[in-house]
């Protein structure tokens, strides 16, 4: 039996989901996956902006057809992929970076995932919730209108040459 993630959906200020993208050096043609990614911004940003394929994971069926709606609108379905599912049971072994605004506790969940399916060159950037015993390779502060958000970058080379 699989873990299924109850997160609530609150959606990544726009400036954040910029810095995030920025920080993991996302470059064209790479493979962005976000794990519970919610409306979408965060994919999107990253095929519009960044040239990237990107790739959300969803469980919530409202969330997943706002988003493809959006993604049409934009005509990125050529470049963007969304996956109604449990993200614990979608192989992102592909992904070059992984982006999350989860909860400190499922980012716990999430390392051995990551461990078992990312390649070492992979980056892992987190929203406010860094990942307990893993050392961020950097820790940005962003200020937006009415607060500071903490946007953790984890590089998986470090991770594995840590354990």
């Amino acid at each position: 039996m699989s873990y299924t993630p109850v997160v609530p959906f609150v959606p990544t200020p726009e400036i954040v989901v910029k810095k995030m993208l920025e920080l993991a050096k996302v470059k064209p043609g790479e493979i962005v996956y976000d794990l519970g990614c919610g409306d979408g911004r965060i994919i999107i940003t990253a095929a519009k902006d960044f040239g990237a394929y990107a790739v959300g994971i969803e469980i919530r069926k409202d969330l997943v057809e706002q988003c493809i709606r959006k993604v049409k609108e934009l005509g990125l379905e050529d470049r963007v992929t969304i996956i109604y599912g449990n993200f614990f049971e979608v192989d992102i072994s592909d992904a070059d970076v992984v982006t999350l605004y989860l909860l400190t506790s499922i980012n716990e969940k999430l390392k051995t995932k990551f461990i078992k399916e990312l390649k070492p060159s992979a980056r892992i950037v987190s929203h406010d919730f860094e990942i307990v015993g893993w050392k961020p390779h950097l820790v940005k502060e962003v200020k937006e209108d009415w607060r500071n958000h903490k946007v953790y970058l984890y590089l998986m080379e470090e991770v594995l040459s840590e354990r």
